[in-house]
């Protein structure tokens, strides 16, 4: 899969910061899938298949903060380029508490940390820069998964099936639909020796020949979560808990219906920039 990065920049009075953060909630919504922040402005990535510059378009004229003026500029990078393109401009390890690290092989080991995994990204999403991911692998960091089954849904490089494992997880199985991101997720289980994870390419309709968890973690979009949290409830155990992220804080009380409707309680939210993950349970 190709990547578009484009960049943005702003004439306003209004802080920076404060416009990337706008900008980064109204790109989500129109399928961008990660976001870097720097001093002139924000550099956003959405695969090929889903950019739409009159969509872009769109959302700039009705942007939501007045006195805002944003240009931007647009570069393809090619699947073949981008590892190449993250390894030299983004990916910096990864520190989370005093507990996890997360780190390319091109990086120098940094002792001290429960948890090492190592990622050699293929995509700008999963690496832990993404605040959805920072905030699912906080979560799981809380848990005590030894023995438990646990099912890591759009595993992207399989960050949090790896760490489920390292966690002395049971079965740990990871599903992604895109084949770059699978590809991807296969070496780096290699490059953690936690090669009993078990990586399957596709969507929600892959769940039933896995059986039952006791523990999912999902971190896609509102959409997509919408859609498939039905699946991911007939999957799950009695009393099993399901984390979701990949949207924003205005978005909880349409997940929060859905999961109702599905016999999950809502149980807790953490937030990060606005993103959120949210933890439930099924009853």
């Amino acid at each position: 899969m190709n990547y578009y990065e484009l960049r943005f920049t702003y004439e306003s009075p209004i802080e920076t910061t404060v416009i990337s953060d706008v900008l980064a909630s109204e790109l989500g919504e129109i399928g961008f899938e990660s976001f870097t922040e720097n001093e002139d402005g924000l550099q956003a990535y959405i695969s090929d298949q889903l950019y739409n510059v009159k969509a872009l378009d769109d959302k700039l004229k009705e942007f939501p903060l007045e006195n805002v003026t944003i240009r931007y500029t647009e570069q393809l990078i090619e699947s073949k380029d981008w590892n190449e393109e993250w390894e030299k401009n983004y990916f910096k390890p990864i520190r989370i508490g005093n507990e996890c690290i997360i780190r390319a092989s091109f990086h120098e080991p940094e002792p001290g940390y429960t948890y090492n995994i190592i990622i050699d990204p293929k995509m700008a999403f999963g690496t832990g820069n993404h605040e959805t991911t920072f905030l699912m692998i906080s979560e799981m960091l809380k848990l005590d998964l030894e023995g438990k089954d646990l099912l890591d849904m759009g595993c992207g490089t399989a960050v949090l099936a790896i760490l489920a494992k390292m966690k002395k997880a049971g079965k740990v199985v990871g599903i992604d639909i895109d084949e770059w991101a699978y590809n991807n997720a296969l070496e780096n289980v290699r490059l953690n020796n936690t090669e009993n994870i078990q990586v399957v390419l596709g969507g929600a309709e892959q769940i039933p020949a896995f059986g039952t968890f006791d523990i999912v973690f999902a971190n896609i979009n509102r959409n997509i979560l919408l859609n498939d949290i039905q699946h991911y409830t007939s999957c799950m155990k009695p009393g099993a808990l399901l984390f979701m992220s990949g949207f924003y804080t205005q978005d909880i009380p349409a997940i929060e219906a859905e999961c109702k409707r599905n016999g999950l309680n809502l149980i807790s939210h953490t937030e990060k920039n606005n993103w959120v993950a949210v933890k439930t349970q099924k009853q």
